[in-house]
């Protein structure tokens, strides 16, 4: 099970800070958090990075490590 960890935009798009998910692949964690969370999440989805276990997922059709952690990182300003 991947645990999956909002920030910023992404946080507030998604009403929670944390999830989790049996997604396999970078792909299909989009899609399912997407249906799951809705629209505003999807949108902010399309312009995030995804940091999977510390280490950018730029291949939709990555796997995803047993147990992995996700940080869903949307563009911000300063920093």
């Amino acid at each position: 099970m991947t645990t999956v960890r909002f920030f910023a935009g992404a946080r507030a798009a998604a009403g929670v800070s944390e999830v989790t998910s049996t997604a396999e692949t970078v792909a299909e964690l989009r899609a399912d958090l997407a249906k799951r969370l809705g629209p505003d999440l999807e949108r902010v989805l399309t312009v995030s990075t995804l940091l999977i276990d510390g280490v950018t997922g730029h291949d939709p059709m990555a796997s995803l490590p047993a147990d992995s952690t996700v940080d869903v990182l949307p563009p911000f300003a300063g920093g």
